[in-house]
């Protein structure tokens, strides 16, 4: 299975990898939003994380371009600050606040992948 980690922090793209592919998951990286979409086409992965704070193209609109390619695709959006009061993150399948632990991002991504 491979998962698409969208985040413009070298830190978290780092932890994710690391963590992510200690469970047996491809992890492929995207620092923005435009790399992001690229990747996207190219890699076609089974997951995608999506930080919300991109430097060019906001994780918002990301999440409605690939789910306009992509429908059924999980999409699980992380970020460091509370945006579930914000009615466009609700068609992604999960929402995650950002922490050193990842055991919620990793159950999480575990029940998408499983259903």
């Amino acid at each position: 299975m491979k998962i698409l980690v969208v985040d413009d922090d070298l830190h978290i793209q780092r932890l994710y990898e690391e963590e992510l592919e200690e469970e047996g998951y491809e992890v492929v990286i995207a620092s923005n939003g435009i790399e992001a979409l690229e990747v996207f086409d190219r890699e076609d992965p089974d997951l995608v994380t999506l930080d919300i704070l991109l430097p060019d193209i906001d994780g918002i609109q990301l999440l409605r371009r690939m789910k306009e390619k992509r429908p059924k695709i999980p999409i699980i959006m992380s970020t460091a600050y509370d945006y579930r009061d914000d009615f466009a993150v609700w068609a992604s399948e999960a929402y995650i606040v950002k922490s050193a632990d990842l055991d919620e991002l990793k159950s999480t991504i575990k029940k998408l992948l499983n259903r």
